[in-house]
């Protein structure tokens, strides 16, 4: 049912899975079956038995509860990205006020932008594809490629031209058995067909054939794959509308792949029951740099009945929101509010601005650099880039009053607990370890540890005579109490 530019998760149904994909959709969420959720209510003790798990040396960000057996005054807490500077502004003849559906891959000492130009009409030919270079993701400079003719001339940074220019979506395949010649690989394609697209440079890109690889869906969107190196297969998350043709609710939908050329049938996201189901424009779906494991999106939410500004040509306003999954398919929305605003400039308030770029940058041990679009269909149609913590998504919170959090079982394969966290000058974490049946380890428990403060990416607990060496293969509890302070991910590691 849609109601105030909302759909509700209970109103839709599922299509009917493939055997293979039923096949992976078990193998994948078996543990999610096992469990129920953890609330998040600052101020409440809220206790949901689930299974042990062994974490060993990846990294669990707080992006969900899935690591949470309770908290107490403590919560799950969305944190918003910082916007720094404009990195490209589309004033080029090829591009202009149309400009959008950016992909961002970083390779080796370059970041690499490309996105649509010039765009006259949704199923134009002239339409084009274009790609910025930065040696630091800040400064960015159109390489004079030479490949395409715009208005008589070659002197420009155009590297396709044709209907699939519209939304030409690029990424570095990270599969260990691909070829030399298809080290990019990109979809594009609108109405309801995808095609498939490789390159040896990320500049010379070819069809891996005639035919659309994908057919199931509403395509004129920023349709998003990757390499998922955990399912050891490819990801496509695409745009479709929940009625059929172009009515209902814009939403996101999910197929895998062994070789980018053979689909299986797409599945649509699934969410908790009683979610709000809203417009969900594009995704920017991509798997966290150093825990792949973990998929985050970045849908930009539209709302197409809400103006701001009086005789706008366009209704609609548009943000841009946050949601993570460990299976590809069941979609955690713990944070319902948005992940960026349209913010204090009046051009963000107009129809599909606040767009996120696909793509996560680390160059930085400390940092991820994101992009976001503003001003569309506006002269100055531009990128601005945007910075968060490494692992910083989300955390978990507690404020000056205090408050605690334990997770489930963990089996114990590491000799140090690390951690990613922050605290105010006057804030503090202190780490307790508990047997199974809840109760502090001698040697592991509050009083044993001096309180942890400052803000650290990677900081190994210590305890004043104990060290977790000794508990290697035990099954335990991890109990953290915080005072004015964020928890965004921690692990085990053995050095």
């Amino acid at each position: 049912m849609l109601k105030n530019g909302l759909l509700f998760a209970g109103s839709t149904s599922i299509t009917k899975q493939s055997a293979v994909a039923r096949w992976l959709f078990a193998l994948a969420c078996y543990p999610l079956l096992l469990m129920c959720s953890a609330q998040t209510a600052c101020g409440q003790q809220v206790t949901v038995p689930k299974p042990v798990v062994e974490i060993s040396s990846r990294w669990e960000l707080f992006v969900d509860d899935w690591l949470i057996e309770s908290f107490r005054d403590a919560r799950l807490r969305l944190n918003t990205p910082v916007r720094q500077e404009v990195v490209l502004v589309t004033d080029k003849p090829w591009e202009g006020v149309d400009s959008a559906y950016y992909s961002v891959i970083h390779d080796g000492n370059r970041v690499r932008l490309y996105y649509r130009g010039y765009c006259p009409a949704d199923a134009d030919g002239r339409q084009v594809t274009c790609m910025a270079e930065s040696a630091d993701g800040i400064h960015f400079t159109r390489p004079n490629l030479g490949l395409f003719t715009f208005n008589g001339s070659k002197q420009n940074n155009i590297i396709w031209q044709g209907v699939e220019a519209h939304n030409f979506a690029p990424f570095l395949d990270t599969n260990p058995d691909g070829k030399p010649s298809e080290r990019y690989k990109a979809l594009a394609g609108i109405n309801s067909k995808l095609y498939a697209f490789a390159s040896p440079d990320g500049i010379h890109w070819r069809k891996l054939q005639a035919d659309p690889v994908i057919t199931e869906g509403t395509f004129d969107s920023l349709n998003t794959a990757f390499y998922d190196t955990v399912l050891h297969r490819y990801r496509c998350y695409s745009r479709y509308f929940l009625d059929s043709g172009y009515q209902g609710a814009r939403a996101i939908q999910g197929c895998t792949s062994t070789d980018f050329v053979h689909w299986d049938k797409p599945q649509p996201n699934r969410y908790r029951e009683g979610v709000p189901r809203q417009h969900f424009y594009t995704n920017a779906t991509r798997p966290v740099p150093d825990a792949p494991h973990i998929l985050v999106s970045f849908p930009k939410r539209f709302y197409p009945e809400r103006t701001k500004r009086a005789n706008y040509k366009e209704a609609g306003l548009s943000d841009s929101a946050f949601m993570s999954s460990r299976d590809g398919l069941n979609w955690e929305r713990a944070f319902l509010e948005a992940w960026v605003r349209p913010g204090q400039d009046e051009k963000n308030w107009t129809q599909r601005s606040n767009m996120p770029a696909a793509g996560i940058v680390q160059m930085s041990p400390n940092e991820y650099m994101m992009y976001i679009s503003e001003h569309y269909e506006w002269p100055d149609n531009r990128l601005r880039r945007l910075t968060l913590r490494k692992h910083g998504f989300a955390s978990v919170h507690a404020d000056f009053a205090g408050g605690e959090f334990t997770t489930r079982l963990i089996h114990l394969t590491g000799k140090h607990l690390v951690l990613n966290y922050a605290t105010s000058a006057f804030g503090s974490v202190l780490v307790e370890i508990l047997d199974a049946e809840g109760k502090p380890i001698e040697g592991f428990t509050a009083k044993d540890m001096e309180p942890l403060f400052g803000d650290e990416i990677e900081a190994k607990i210590r305890w004043k005579q104990s060290t977790l060496s000794s508990l290697k293969g035990k099954t335990v509890r991890l109990r953290l109490l915080l005072k004015d302070a964020d928890i965004y991910a921690l692990k085990l590691a053995e050095k």
